[in-house]
């Protein structure tokens, strides 16, 4: 997006490609402001039940300390918030396998990111789009306080700290869930093999196949013995010129190999008085 040659004022005001700026403060007492840009989702590729057009507001350059339910009590004015979800780019949403505990979660963008704030109502959208405020809004409240920089932090070491026996039951609370839908997929694999479909196709699933090869050392020592053979199969010899002196070398130790152990041979007969030269 380009910028705006414009400078902002006070409040929000519009800029090129339909965005409208509204300015924000992290608290009360803060010297300087920061500017969300939002306008009205509008991407059909992406629309559906979690981001229906006419209901929902991106939002950018979300700053890193403000989360969902910061985002939810700043647009809550406008109207009822059905969601808000962050993200740290635009994009269709992910389908995910539902979240069996706390413990198991990816970590959050630590970075600028983007919001889709999707409300229960179409007018809320345009109520967000025409706020004028006169002075910036602000994030940290003394009801709604912001943790940030070394507070934030131990706050979430603390919350890393897990006990033991909650942390064992919630492996072993996912990993029931997780054999059970192992169970009832191979089931249903097997419920559906070896029969035709509506177009007469029959799907093969991977029970059929043969075992896979143990990764012992003797098999990976044969493994990379027939690579080495492929690949010196694959190489000119004498092309060049060093490799026709490499080969003139390894021939002539090769015969002064056997005529040292001729010589020997020869010695041993001598010796047993079995020499007969003619």
């Amino acid at each position: 997006m380009a910028p705006s040659k414009t400078k902002h004022g006070s409040a929000s005001a519009e800029i090129p490609g339909g965005f409208t700026a509204l300015p924000v403060q992290f608290s009360q007492s803060s010297q300087a402001h920061h500017w969300l840009y939002l306008k009205e989702h509008r991407v059909r590729a992406e629309s559906g039940v979690t981001r229906p057009l006419d209901r929902t507001l991106f939002v950018l350059n979300v700053p890193p300390y403000c989360s969902e339910e910061c985002l939810l009590r700043l647009f809550s004015p406008c109207g009822p918030v059905q969601s808000v979800e962050l993200r740290e780019r635009p994009g269709p949403k992910e389908q995910s396998e539902p979240e069996l505990s706390k413990y198991f979660h990816k970590p959050r963008n630590k970075g600028f990111s983007v919001a889709y704030v999707v409300f229960k109502k179409a007018s809320s959208v345009a109520a967000a789009k025409k706020l004028r405020p006169e002075t910036p809004l602000v994030l940290s409240t003394t009801q709604h306080p912001l943790r940030t920089g070394l507070q934030k932090w131990i706050e979430d070491y603390s919350a890393s700290i897990v006990q033991a026996d909650e942390l064992q039951a919630a492996v072993d609370q996912y990993m029931q869930e997780y054999d059970r839908r192992v169970e009832e997929e191979a089931k249903r694999e097997a419920e559906e093999e070896g029969k035709p479909d509506e177009e007469g196709w029959v799907k093969v699933s991977r029970r059929g196949r043969r075992p896979a090869r143990p990764h012992t050392e003797a098999a990976n020592q044969r493994a990379l013995e027939r690579e080495r053979r492929k690949r010196a199969r694959k190489e000119l010899l004498n092309f060049y010129s060093w490799q026709h002196r490499e080969t003139q070398r390894e021939h002539i130790a090769e015969l002064r190999r056997k005529f040292e152990e001729d010589k020997q041979r020869i010695a041993v007969l001598r010796a047993q008085r079995k020499f007969r030269p003619y």
